[in-house]
């Protein structure tokens, strides 16, 4: 049985996760398979796009990579994804939310949409190779020789002073800029149409772009957003052609009024939401939001998963027992807690990137694997080069 695009970035098969019906959509994934031409050219000059569905793994990876390019336009980050090699994406909402015409200044992080903690950690030696200095809970460790800092356990305090990582306290004129750019936004999101929306989609798909997940975190992160707000959210999601949207994973007091209430807007608009967890990935992390419903799915970080300890189980233990629940998931090369969870280059940290992809090819789960490239740029070398190296590695990986 074959599906449209459209049908597939809707189906729901009652009951089925997402990893199911990605499963069941073989023949998208087989037209991803076959390189299409680019428009316009000659039979003689015939350019092919890019194709990064490998082996029947497709490799894509979240927008955040580019982060640190110049320009975070839609059209922008369509080069930098096609530049890189990759035929899918998980976008985030600062490209979409741009080219709808969203007011400027619309908040989020470079590349769109706010980031958990858990991210860098990369604090190796300090002046002139030496130790660095250490925070309240830190420890000194090394990676290959060299020293860095294993970090304060899990909801250990942290120091301020000097080399704090707090932002200080607003002043009540920047607090007051602050909401009135989030109400100009909300404004904006309740009025705003989806057709801008749909145009986006067809650039990203003429080009051989298929956007499988859409990020807009800021939006999901407490019960005070609105239903309008969360119907806009998975309208926007769904116009795109994603299969789910993605949100970091609640916890506290709130967590489980949250996974109801997202899932019950999933389950509204047809299109799942799936959490993504940084220092908090374990093999039971995501027990709460899979009892809840079924239309809470998981987008485990596997590199954060190596920097939290491997708890539980290795993530290819963690791919067994939960690949039917995923509706994608992220790689990054991290080491572990005792090597100081650090963020590195692909091929020198801990995370079994290689295996992880080849046990996905194996058992032929049609999950997405996004990269997410979060180490330090190196000089001389650009977001766009470094993702492309990630997309080899995982070429590399998948064929041999």
């Amino acid at each position: 049985m074959s599906y449209t695009r459209r049908e597939f970035g809707k189906l729901t098969l009652a009951g089925v996760p997402a990893a199911l019906t990605l499963g069941r959509a073989e023949s998208l994934l087989g037209a991803l398979a076959r390189p299409p031409r680019l428009e316009g050219a000659t039979a003689g000059q015939a350019q092919t796009k890019p194709n990064s569905l490998i082996n029947g793994v497709q490799i894509g990876a979240i927008t955040y990579s580019y982060r640190s390019m110049p320009d975070q336009g839609a059209e922008a980050t369509l080069k930098y994804i096609l530049d890189s090699g990759l035929s899918a994406v998980e976008l985030m909402d600062g490209p979409a939310e741009n080219f709808a015409g969203a007011p400027s200044g619309r908040g989020g992080g470079p590349g769109g949409g706010g980031r958990g903690p858990g991210g860098g950690g990369n604090r190796a030696g300090g002046a002139a190779g030496g130790a660095p200095e250490l925070r309240e809970g830190e420890k000194l460790g090394s990676w290959n020789g060299q020293p860095c800092v294993i970090p304060a356990p899990a909801g250990a305090a942290r120091g301020g002073g000097a080399g704090g990582r707090g932002r200080g306290q607003l002043t009540p004129e920047q607090q007051a800029a602050q909401e009135e750019r989030a109400k100009a936004l909300r404004d904006w999101r309740m009025s705003v149409s989806m057709d801008r929306f749909k145009q986006l989609r067809k650039m990203y798909n003429d080009a051989g772009v298929t956007i499988y997940a859409y990020k807009s975190d800021g939006m999901q992160k407490n019960l005070q957003t609105t239903d309008e707000e969360l119907d806009y959210l998975f309208n926007v999601a769904s116009t795109l052609g994603a299969t789910h949207t993605t949100m970091e994973l609640p916890a506290g007091a709130d967590a489980e009024a949250m996974l109801k209430r997202m899932a019950q807007f999933a389950e509204k608009h047809k299109v799942y939401v799936a959490y993504h967890t940084h220092a908090q990935g374990s093999m039971d992390a995501f027990d709460q939001a899979f009892a809840v419903s079924k239309w809470n799915l998981s987008n485990v970080d596997f590199g954060h998963y190596v920097a939290a300890g491997n708890v539980g189980g290795t993530p290819m233990q963690f791919l067994e027992k939960h690949h039917a629940r995923i509706a994608s998931f992220h790689i990054k090369d991290r080491t572990t807690p005792e090597h100081c969870s650090l963020n590195l280059p692909w091929g020198t940290g801990e995370t079994p990137i290689k295996e992880i992809l080849q046990l996905v090819k194996k058992n032929k789960w049609k999950i997405p694997a996004s990269i997410e490239m979060e180490y330090t740029v190196p000089e001389g070398s650009d977001a766009v080069k470094e993702v492309k190296k990630c997309v080899d590695y995982c070429r590399a990986a998948l064929t041999s």
